[in-house]
C-alpha cells in the first residue's frame, strides 16, 4: 500500500511542471489524493515496529510531518528566489521518487494471532 500511493503519486508529480493551469489543479488534486491513501498506512506501519507506544508513534509522526512541511516551504522558498519557481517546480516534481527508500523497510509480517 506504501509503494503505491507514494510512487503512484510519481507520474503525475513529473507532469506538473509542463501542464497549464487547468492542469495544474487536477493533477494537484490527483496527488493530493493519491498521497493521503497512503497516510493511515504509514502511521500503522510506524505503530506496529514499536508496540505499546500507539500515542506516542502517533504524535511524532505528526509532529515530524509538520515540522518537515514547515522547513520545506522555507527552504523551497529561498530557492524559488535564488532560482525561479519553475526550477522549484521541476525540483519538487522529482520528489516522490524518494518513496523508492521504501524498499529498505523492515518486512514485519502478518500479524499473530493466539
Amino acid at each position: 500500500m506504501i509503494w503505491a500511493s507514494i510512487l503512484g503519486a510519481l507520474p503525475f508529480t513529473l507532469l506538473l511542471p509542463h501542464a497549464n493551469l487547468f492542469w495544474t489543479e487536477v493533477l494537484s488534486v490527483i496527488i493530493g489524493l493519491v498521497l493521503a491513501s497512503a497516510f493511515s498506512a504509514i502511521v500503522v506501519f510506524a505503530q506496529e515496529l514499536v508496540p505499546g507506544r500507539v500515542g506516542m508513534i502517533a504524535g511524532v509522526f505528526f509532529g515530524f510531518a509538520f515540522g518537515a512541511g514547515a522547513l520545506g516551504a522555507a527552504l523551497l522558498g529561498q530557492l524559488a528566489d535564488a532560482t525561479s519557481i519553475q526550477f522549484v517546480f521541476t525540483v519538487c516534481s522529482f520528489l516522490p521518487a524518494i518513496g523508492l527508500l521504501t524498499w529498505f523497510l523492515p518486512d514485519i509480517g502478518p500479524a499473530k494471532r493466539g
